[in-house]
């Protein structure tokens, strides 16, 4: 099969491929992020590219004018190539991600230096232990390695250890080069201890291990010191799957048709690319780092290890695993310790992850009194409500459009994305990230938006454009928008609008959650007035206007006072079980005791997914202000 030369500008970037490889493959080899929501189906519209030279195979598509198609546009998802190519990407189908952290990404990191938690005793799952080993004798001719395992268990406590025969086979040498002092390092798997590494001398000063919340949209890395227990530095880049669709649902039909090797590719490489520039921001060595603890929904965990997803999505919904055991980093492709340890929390199913679990032991529901709502508000919706005494987790497919997908204008939480809308003497106002050029709306200000124009009776409780409410409402092709900033050819501005079906993907994303939320406090014989704590998890989350949230019916009316902003519990929860064993065997038991319910097999919930597509609700009487 011939290979074809393609080259990508503005970025000029070549890369060779196979003819007849899609353009959407050739521009992710290229590693350059584009717009793409749909996973590749053609459905979406936000990949094109204009074919400056050279010859393609393009498929018909009704995304495209006959103007665009006549300047050599392209969708790249259905475009295969035939040839040598120049491509030119227009700024609108570039995702302006950058795996350096930068404002965009930095939102998300959610840095927090110490987290000292006095119910466990500081013991990092990964530890350096420092030994100095009475040299054999005729008295005492014990084998080398029981003496080190005794030794090392005499420092640490009753503990079963286990060693591989590389480092077996290693130990004669390395003791008595050494004068017997040397540095164990030390995993734990299970209850096992397992002697990872043997050094000369003592190196037990430098040992550090990364935890990642691998996020479908935002990928977060946290560098710690597993002596100090301290964070260092953290950082965070968009997750590059994106080019195969925003929501896990279209990577696992990818997947399926192609296989998770390119996904698990693309996971990898951003693990490895925040792994890397937080070593060399902070001069340690890459060998220094032992362990990486991940924390994900199920898809992304599934694709971290290569595993197949088809079963997820698939009833009756069966995951491969949602707890798998520790190992080598390196076998994933992790680039650091060869021998380090790559710990995957665990989940509850094949729709709530361990993204969830860790947020359980962070939020501490699983130790309280009374009874705590966990929401996370985001593509899954994951729902959480318990105590000390039950937990009840659920799972509620809102869709993308609440981040900024499945929106005309949306895009996702970076420079120049409106943010936050609110009424300023009676006028409709705006801010984005940065203070930068308006260039669409995030999750945050599509909330907001919304719950503005039924507050400035611009559109009715169905979600619908009321006739001569607003100069700023224009149709285009029959469809209505209103236009909250408006176009700028001399300042190069485009339009930033919402139409009406943009606010009905809304209406339907809010109406998932809440329908989940009301279903479980029903099968819990619980009202809303039973709940005496709110928790919004996710760095999305703590930007959400609270008074808006309830506006549009997102989340139910409860009193202000009980609602709080967690930021990103995944991270804390998997920093938690990091620095703590203990940790690491309660979440486990959280993960056992935590029922899972499954929103699909209940009766009711189409019926009140239903009723809560209206502003705010069918029963209006549930969101009337509280104080």
């Amino acid at each position: 099969m011939s290979v074809c030369r393609v080259i990508f500008y503005p970025q000029n970037k070549k890369v060779t491929v196979k003819k007849s490889t899609s353009l959407l493959d050739a521009v992710s080899k290229a590693h350059i992020s584009i717009n793409n929501l749909c996973g590749g189906d053609g459905i979406c519209g936000r990949c094109k590219m204009v074919v400056k030279e050279g010859e393609v195979a393009a498929e018909v598509s009704p995304k495209l004018t006959r103007e665009e198609i006549k300047n050599g546009v392209v969708l790249a998802c259905m475009t295969r190539v035939e040839g040598d190519l120049v491509i030119q990407i227009p700024e609108e189908t570039l995702a302006k991600e950058k795996i350096s952290a930068d404002l965009d990404a930095e939102r998300f990191k959610d840095f927090e230096q110490t987290i000292l938690l006095e119910e466990f005793e500081p013991t990092p799952l990964v530890r350096k232990v420092y030994l100095e080993l009475e040299p054999p004798t005729l008295v005492n001719n014990t084998a080398d390695h029981e003496r080190l395992c005794e030794a090392l268990c005499k420092k640490i406590g009753d503990c079963e250890t286990q060693m591989g025969l590389k480092i077996i086979k290693s130990l004669p040498s390395i003791l008595r080069r050494n004068k017997f002092q040397v540095t164990a390092t030390v995993g734990l798997r299970g209850h096992v201890a397992e002697i990872m590494n043997v050094e000369g001398g003592n190196t037990a000063d430098k040992n550090y291990m990364v935890i990642v919340d691998m996020g479908t949209t935002t990928v977060v890395a946290h560098l710690v010191d597993a002596i100090s227990l301290k964070t260092i530095d953290a950082k965070a880049c968009f997750n590059s799957q994106g080019i195969y669709g925003r929501e896990v649902t279209r990577r696992m039909i990818h997947a399926e048709r192609r296989g998770s090797g390119e996904l698990q590719k693309l996971i990898i490489r951003d693990i490895n690319r925040l792994i890397t520039t937080l070593a060399n921001a902070n001069g340690i060595n890459l060998k220094d780092i032992t362990a990486v603890v991940c924390a994900g929904n199920p898809a992304m965990g599934h694709f971290l290890l290569g595993l197949p997803t088809p079963n997820i999505r698939r009833y009756p919904y069966v995951a491969n695993t949602v707890h798998p055991p520790p190992l080598r980093a390196a076998q994933v492709g992790i680039e650091i310790n060869p021998r380090a340890l790559l710990y995957s929390l665990p989940g509850i199913s094949a729709w709530v992850g361990s993204d969830i679990t860790a947020g359980i032991l962070a939020t501490k529901i699983h130790e309280r009194d009374d009874i705590t709502l966990l929401v996370d508000i985001g593509t899954n919706g994951e729902t959480v409500i318990g105590s000390k005494e039950w937990i009840v987790a659920a799972s509620a497919s809102a869709g993308p459009a609440l981040e900024g997908a499945s929106v005309a204008c949306g895009m996702r939480a970076a420079r120049g994305a409106v943010e936050s809308v609110y009424i300023e003497d009676g006028e409709i106002k705006y801010s984005t990230i940065g203070n930068g050029t308006p260039k669409g709306i995030c999750g945050s200000g599509i909330i907001d938006i919304v719950s503005v124009l039924l507050k400035k009776n611009i559109i009715d409780r169905s979600g619908l454009f009321i006739e001569s409410s607003s100069d700023r409402i224009m149709s285009e092709n029959g469809l209505k928008r209103f236009i909250l900033v408006p176009e700028d050819k001399e300042k190069n501005l485009k339009p930033v609008y919402i139409t009406e079906s943009d606010i009905e993907n809304v209406i339907t994303a809010k109406a998932a959650i809440f329908a989940a939320i009301k279903i479980l406090t029903m099968r819990l014989d619980l009202n809303f007035e039973d709940i005496e704590r709110v928790y919004l998890a996710g760095a999305f989350g703590k930007r959400i206007d609270i008074d808006n949230a309830i506006t549009i019916g997102l989340i139910p009316s409860i009193p202000k006072i009980k609602i709080q902003f967690v930021g990103n519990t995944s991270i804390r929860g998997a920093k938690i079980v990091a620095f703590y064993q203990q940790a690491f065997y309660k979440i486990a038991e959280i993960r056992n005791s935590t029922t899972y319910y499954d929103l699909m097999g209940a009766d009711d919930y189409v019926e009140e997914f239903k009723k809560a597509l209206f502003l705010p609700h069918t029963d209006i009487e549930q969101f009337q202000p509280i104080k």
